[in-house]
């Protein structure tokens, strides 16, 4: 293994928000017995940094013991919903044909940086038979209190450990669709594909420093060759 492709799940390969809302009212509901009145952006945030401002600006005083309770009750409730996800989400397009593509890449270990809470990205992934390209052992996920750079370096090292090899900014890449997904791999040393598929315009990608921006993931071919190209030996900056 000489290569690690790291993705980001929300509006990089999936579109899931009406049901990702829905849970999210519930789970409120359930830890503070009131209604949802207001809801943040996510805009490529880790679920445990949503959960406090969630309850911050709709008036309730978090404690350290809200966030485990949310985020067991937000896994509980987006499980009852599964069910809805391939009928009221979708699949971004081209999504399944870019995770195969970069599966066929020698020597290429797959998993993904989200800020979502590993259960529901595995089942926002396997609601459109995505979760088979890749390894989820090894991702970082948004029940884990990191920066998202760190992150990215945590799931580095379960991939060295599960694959016994070395994986640092050299044969890294993050593929996502947020500022903050670039931010992240810039602070981390690893290279970044962007697509303009979420809340960020593609002239905001590049200005974050991005180091290859896709309209969307409908040309493998291209994205494929982006990933040899920035994990090769030879890359610069």
């Amino acid at each position: 293994m000489n290569r690690l492709v790291l993705w980001n799940v929300d509006l990089t390969l999936v579109d899931v928000s009406i049901v990702t809302r829905d849970a999210y009212a519930d789970a409120f509901r359930q830890v503070t017995g009131r209604p949802l009145v207001k809801l943040t952006q996510h805009n490529g945030r880790p679920d445990s940094e949503i959960v406090f401002e969630t309850l911050a600006i709709n008036g309730v005083a978090a404690t350290d013991e809200d966030l485990p309770r949310f985020l067991d009750a937000l896994a509980a409730s987006f499980a009852a919903r599964r069910k809805r996800l391939a009928k009221e989400g979708r699949a971004l397009p081209g999504a399944k044909d870019a995770l195969k593509a970069v599966s066929r890449l020698d020597g290429t270990v797959q998993s993904v940086l989200t800020g979502t809470i590993r259960s529901n990205a595995v089942r926002k992934l396997a609601a459109f038979g995505l979760d088979k390209y890749v390894d989820v052992e090894v991702g970082g996920y948004g029940e884990e209190v990191y920066p998202k750079a760190t992150l990215l370096q945590v799931a580095q090292g379960r991939a060295a450990r599960r694959h016994g090899a070395a994986f640092d900014g050299s044969n890294t890449v993050l593929v996502g669709d947020s500022a903050r997904d670039v931010q992240a791999a810039k602070i981390a040393g690893a290279a970044m594909i962007a697509v303009a598929t979420g809340r960020t315009l593609a002239s905001e990608l590049r200005e974050e420093g991005a180091d290859v921006v896709l309209p969307d993931l409908c040309d493998p071919a291209r994205l494929v060759e982006a990933v040899t190209r920035l994990t090769s030996p030879a890359r610069t900056g």
